[in-house]
């Protein structure tokens, strides 16, 4: 072979060879851009699933308040109606003597009349 035609040879392999490399660039970047809309669809989708969450969280304040505030409310009645028992019970303690004074007078006059 001749030189001129060893190096024309030369040049096209060359020249083929970036070609196969340039459709290779072309495939990975074709790749990329897939990539990229998915990940574009993902930060869309995470942004989508964060203001859900915001949301989730903001009922979930809300209801966790609304039922702290019903908590309260019963225990206060609740105090106030173990107050009344306490004083009930306090008086039917008081009464205790004169009940059984009363009971002990019934059996006395029952034994009188009986």
């Amino acid at each position: 072979m001749k030189p001129i035609n060893l190096t024309t040879e030369i040049l096209k392999g060359i020249r083929d060879e970036g070609r196969k490399t340039n459709e290779r660039i072309e495939q990975t970047n074709a790749r990329i851009e897939q990539t990229n809309e998915r990940i574009e669809q993902t930060n869309s989708n995470l942004e989508s699933l964060s203001d859900h969450v915001d949301q989730m969280r903001d009922e979930l304040s809300r209801r966790i308040v609304e039922s702290e505030i019903r908590t309260s409310t019963a225990i206060t009645d609740l105090a106030g109606n173990v107050r009344e028992l306490v004083s009930i019970l306090k008086q039917t303690n008081d009464l205790r003597p004169r009940v059984e004074q009363c009971e002990d007078d019934i059996k006395s006059i029952k034994r009188q009349l009986g």
